[in-house]
């Protein structure tokens, strides 16, 4: 049940009820809602508002939850519509706020459109001087980063202190002269040594590490190793 679905007690208290409390229209088309709860006779349901005003029906007898509710007068003989779709003919006139069942729902042959894409409605795209935009670094695969950092990569923990230094060597002051760099930065781990060559550890750091290097705030990197890891 919806967020702002109620019970059946509490429709049978207040009588009149929202359509998206009790129900779901699932196309602008359709011809009739699906109950998400039993709503009893003499409920007074409202729809959605129109040109002259909100318009209401009012249930004839019991729906139950499941079940369908006519959102206006259907003819006898005219098509009956959910999901957007023909699923069935009027097998008599259907009043609104009437039960919509097997008991006046029948079937018939009718013409069939199975044309692709009919329904199709160009994109009203904003204007590009309207979008909004922000300060980034465009990467070369097209993506954005919002910081341009150079990483020290250790590819095993025992290289770890070192990137560390390399990376606390790099002060705000002689970056100073690089004001498109915002800092360097060291990424480290406690993994890389004795592992299994693709083993599930290998191929999980190795991933890792390709993501932190590939990342679009990292403008560019430098891997440091010990040379005995297995990376």
């Amino acid at each position: 049940m919806s967020p702002d679905a109620i019970s059946f007690v509490d429709v049978a208290q207040r009588r009149a009820v929202r359509l998206g409390e009790v129900a779901l229209r699932l196309h602008p088309e359709d011809d009739v809602a699906i109950m998400k709860t039993h709503v009893p006779p003499g409920t007074r349901v409202q729809l959605d508002s129109k040109d002259n005003g909100p318009v209401h029906v009012v249930v004839h007898r019991l729906v139950p939850s499941g079940h369908k509710l006519a959102l206006h007068d259907i003819p006898q003989g005219a098509p009956i519509r959910r999901y957007g779709q023909v699923i069935g003919f009027a097998s008599q006139p259907i009043p609104a706020g009437e039960h919509v069942h097997s008991h006046n729902l029948g079937v018939q042959d009718f013409a069939r459109d199975y044309a692709f894409g009919v329904d199709v409605k160009p994109v009203a795209y904003v204007p590009p001087e309207q979008r909004r935009i922000f300060q980034g670094y465009k990467r070369a695969d097209g993506r954005v980063g919002t910081r341009n950092y150079i990483a020290v990569i250790a590819s095993v923990n025992c290289s770890s202190h070192a990137s560390r230094e390399i990376a606390h060597a790099f002060s705000p002051e002689r970056l100073a002269p690089y004001p498109n760099v915002d800092g360097v930065i060291a990424l480290t781990h406690l993994s890389g040594c004795a592992n299994r060559i693709n083993g599930a550890d290998y191929v999980l750091l190795q991933r890792t590490l390709a993501g932190m290097a590939q990342h679009p705030n990292i403008g560019a990197y430098i891997i440091v190793g010990l040379g005995c890891e297995t990376n």
